[in-house]
């Protein structure tokens, strides 16, 4: 199989879709690997490491979406890459369809097969592909919130972990999986209160065998939202439907009621974002404010650590990817419940029920194709 990747052209997105370790692989087992000229420089790959890894470097892109069966990227295509795809092309990389209708739209009339690393699932509910960039997002997610919480960015002016004599500053964090884990975990480093949210009595309990009296936690209900964002100094929004678009948690009329300069870190942006006030932002200008609350909704987070995501993103990847190009998609999903999860798209149809439902498309079930 001919496989390609190129250099990503969202603002300030320096990961890269496929390492020179990558290529290598790919490689040895006897696939052709084309990379874009300079698509790993701001992750630290120069071209000549590809060249030594056995890749062949392009500086036409629409060459190696011509010339390619699967073009892995990280994130989604962007509107002036929408006509590079053609018929049957395998794409594989974050696509959050459920968010974009045009995105999809366009895919669907590309007729290409899109497998989304954010579905793919394994048997026991695990998202392999996902887990990595919730890990450092969640962690992110602290990190930059304390940044916007510094008064001269509009924050409160909270030093979140405190010093002796004055009270820690207030995190809830909303949604009790990988990403809020990982956002306990910083934010009781830094010493201050915790508090998580969910629905899921089992994920509460489990954060509260690891973290004890670190953390409190509270059932997911209207209630408990209302009391905790009222006293929250920074609210960090990780609440996932796998493939949907996330339910919107954190309403217009509950900014009223918190504290002037509070934070609101909205992992779930590329789904839609949890509060009803979130539309996604870049690294270029990361923040916004609504009655008096900063929004930070950057929609592709662990770009800001490209180094660290692009390897522990490809790490997840690759295996997938090569037994795509081993087998061919169909194949490979046949042998990987994980890789048939993960297609949302299949030459003009919708076969991920979960981006159907959020857009109103005909769902087709994968399953019925490929048998």
């Amino acid at each position: 199989m001919n496989i390609g990747t190129v250099k990503e052209i969202k603002i300030h997105e320096y990961r890269v879709g496929l390492t020179p370790s990558c290529v290598r692989a790919y490689v040895a087992m006897g696939h052709k690997v084309m990379v874009e000229t300079g698509a790993g420089q701001n992750t630290g790959f120069a071209d000549s490491e590809y060249a030594e890894a056995g890749a062949i470097l392009v500086s036409d892109k629409r060459k190696i979406f011509d010339d390619c069966d699967m073009i892995v990227k990280v994130k989604e295509p962007l509107p002036e890459e929408y006509d590079l795809f053609h018929a049957g092309q395998i794409l594989y990389t974050y696509l959050h369809l459920a968010a974009s209708k045009g995105l999809t739209d366009a895919l669907l009339k590309q007729s290409i097969k899109g497998v989304a690393y954010e579905t793919m699932e394994t048997v026991n509910g695990i998202l392999p592909c996902l887990r990595p960039m919730s890990e450092i997002a969640g962690r992110l997610a602290v990190q930059e919130g304390a940044k916007y919480l510094e008064k001269p960015f509009g924050g409160r002016g909270i030093l979140l972990g405190g010093v002796p004599g004055i009270k820690r500053g207030n995190i809830a964090v909303l949604g009790a999986g990988i990403a809020g884990m990982n956002a306990c975990k910083m934010a009781i480093g830094i010493g201050a209160n915790v508090t998580v949210l969910d629905i899921d009595s089992n994920k509460l309990a489990y954060l509260d065998d690891i973290f004890g009296t670190s953390i409190t936690t509270l059932y997911s209900n209207d209630a408990n939202i209302d009391s905790v964002l009222a006293e929250a100094d920074l609210v960090i929004g990780t609440v996932l439907i796998p493939g949907a678009q996330a339910p919107k948690l954190i309403k217009r009329k509950h900014l009223a009621g918190m504290k002037k300069g509070a934070v609101i870190v909205d992992v779930a942006v590329d789904q839609g974002g949890c509060a009803e006030t979130t539309h996604p932002t870049t690294h270029d200008d990361p923040i916004y404010v609504v009655d008096g609350i900063v929004h930070y909704c950057v929609a592709n987070m662990p770009g800001a650590v490209a180094l660290s995501s692009t390897i522990a993103l490809t790490s997840a990847t690759l295996r997938y990817g090569l037994s795509i190009a081993e087998k061919g998609l169909e194949g490979a999903c046949r042998k990987h419940r994980e890789i048939a999860s993960g297609v949302n798209l299949y030459q003009g149809l919708c076969t991920y029920n979960n981006v159907a439902s959020s857009l109103n498309l005909q769902y087709t079930p994968l399953d019925s194709i490929l048998n």
